[in-house]
């Protein structure tokens, strides 16, 4: 019997404040920066019971520890769901939650659920991307991929190697425009309505409260940029400063069915219109999102032209702005993170997908005069990650 393919709707969305690693989070555990986000969408959202989550999905991309043991299902228990609700662990790098957020909604869209919550967790200062593993030999001795695609940050300086009009200033330009953006989205209190501010604790120091996001940078400068170091190549374009940080954080957002939205009074904040992964050369993983982008687009029969507003995740500078230069877009379109990024907030690996998808609801709400709009992701090994969404804000609803 066909079965029909319902709508898909982002109900609401919230994030820990991200930490340096090493930093305010150095001694707290990983899977309660989680549960805390969890318990956060449970409150803040009092007309979805308990009992009503069909599943929960969480990714992390380095799964041992306290961010191991299939910590979907850990973290609901944890966090006061019901033991009748189900949950899985995910893992694709750094679109961990962003896949998280796909299959589940692919489950809702099938039926198979109403209501699901999906994020990602990430401490890399207690877990260290690449803990553990053990990549076959047969990777590099086979010449499946040059050595650089196991360093994110030499792919980085590949991507400058093939674009060399993506110059280091130009690179350092974005960056101090992202600290900038960001540090004028929370002055404006944009960012701090979707934070779960945590209680932290140390050893030494007692007890803390983390309630902003630690690697911001504000009044950072071009010139402060350049002074710094290139550690992936002598003489190279790719800093410290022009990237996203090793960070520490979490997220988790709420996914339903429109029709569960509306039974259960939520209100909506975005719509689901297409999502699409797409893979390229490891060496040069940077430019994923491009054909990620094309494939999304074309299975919601969009072009470019129709996305009024992005989010594209700054894990390098440079490979935002390869994907602007693919479209034709200028560095310092005012359609692209307004608020900042990555290299402002962070990029605690696994979770920043939903950071994403929380910012550009923001964009949304502020600006009823779009329509669509993008989350893209570069990603480890080799991969994009791209959603489009549609704003129920939209304006023109009004006028259908």
């Amino acid at each position: 019997m066909p079965r029909e393919i319902r709508d898909v709707v982002f109900v609401d969305g919230v994030r820990t404040p991200f930490g340096k690693a090493k930093g305010q989070y150095a001694e707290t555990r990983a899977d309660d920066l989680v549960i805390k986000c969890i318990r956060e969408l449970l409150r803040r959202n009092p007309g979805l019971p308990p009992e009503r989550v069909d599943e929960v999905a969480i990714a992390a991309t380095t799964q041992i520890g306290d961010q191991g043991l299939t910590i979907g299902r850990t973290a609901a228990l944890l966090a006061g769901l019901p033991n009748t609700t189900p949950g899985y662990a995910i893992d694709r790098m750094c679109a961990g939650a962003m896949t998280a957020v796909t299959t589940t909604a692919a489950g809702v869209a099938f039926g198979a659920y109403d209501v699901v919550i999906a994020g990602g967790v990430e401490h890399m200062g207690r877990h260290p991307m690449g803990e553990g593993v053990d990549p076959n030999p047969r990777i590099i001795s086979e010449k499946l991929v040059d050595t650089s695609a196991l360093v994110m940050g030499s792919t980085a300086e590949n991507l400058h190697d093939r674009f060399p009009g993506i110059t280091k200033e130009r690179t350092d330009a974005y960056a101090a425009a992202s600290q900038e953006k960001a540090a004028k989205a929370y002055a404006n209190d944009l960012i701090q309505p979707d934070l779960v501010p945590i209680a932290t604790r140390s050893a030494s120091d007692g007890w803390g409260y983390a309630a902003t996001d630690e690697p911001m940078r504000p009044g950072t400068t071009v010139e402060d940029l350049a002074a710094l170091k290139t550690p992936f190549r002598p003489h190279g374009r790719v800093t410290a400063g022009n990237s996203a940080g090793i960070n520490d954080g979490a997220t988790a957002c709420v996914l339903t069915s429109a029709s569960a939205a509306e039974e259960l009074g939520l209100k909506p904040k975005m719509k689901l219109v297409s999502y699409a992964f797409a893979g390229v050369e490891p060496e040069v993983m940077g430019v994923g999102p491009i054909p990620a982008t094309e494939k999304a687009l074309r299975l919601a029969g969009l072009t470019i032209d129709d996305i009024e507003a992005f989010e594209v995740n700054e894990a390098f500078a440079v490979q935002v702005i390869a994907f602007l230069e693919h479209y034709g877009i200028a560095d310092d379109d005012p359609r692209v993170n307004p608020y900042g990024g990555a290299i402002a907030y962070g990029h605690p690996l696994a979770s920043s997908g939903v950071r994403l998808m929380n910012q550009l609801a923001t964009q949304f709400e502020q600006r009823p005069e779009v329509r669509y709009g993008l989350t893209t992701m570069c990603v480890g090994l080799g991969m994009g990650g791209t959603v489009i969404w549609e704003n129920p804000n939209w304006e023109g609803n009004a006028a259908a």
